[in-house]
């Protein structure tokens, strides 16, 4: 199960990202001042909408290119990805910790990233992903 380390390590390597607690105090990663993961426990209204089915592990809320990404998450793999009606309208999906590999992840921070970052930055980054042909 990765951990909260697991996710500010993924995070910082990230170009130009930083920590800041969000507004009520919790972790959360920005890519210059836009944030794209963060720590979202459930709060009583989600408790609420979820019943029985809300999850008690650790959360962590990721932020999707558009509502079409955050559907298909929701849709492929719901024992890991969900939401809530707090999120209803907003691309952003709830990610459990305790379900999701390391590997899943990377992946998922890493596309959150890219997401939220200007454009420029983000080509710039990609380009330097890519192998080189020797």
């Amino acid at each position: 199960m990765p951990s909260w380390e697991d996710v500010r390590r993924i995070a910082l390597a990230l170009p130009e990202t930083t920590e800041r607690p969000s507004y009520d105090g919790l972790p959360a990663w920005r890519v210059r001042d836009k944030p794209f993961v963060w720590e979202r426990p459930l709060r009583r209204a989600d408790l609420d909408a979820l019943g029985d089915a809300a999850p008690d592990g650790p959360l962590l809320g990721v932020r999707v290119v558009d509502l079409g990404v955050k559907e298909a998450l929701l849709a492929d793999d719901p024992a890991v990805y969900l939401t809530t009606p707090h999120f209803d309208g907003y691309p952003a999906v709830l990610v459990r910790l305790d379900r999701i590999n390391l590997s899943e992840l990377t992946e998922v921070v890493t596309e959150a990233w890219y997401s939220r970052a200007p454009k420029r930055l983000a080509a710039a980054h990609r380009a330097d992903q890519e192998p080189t042909n020797a």
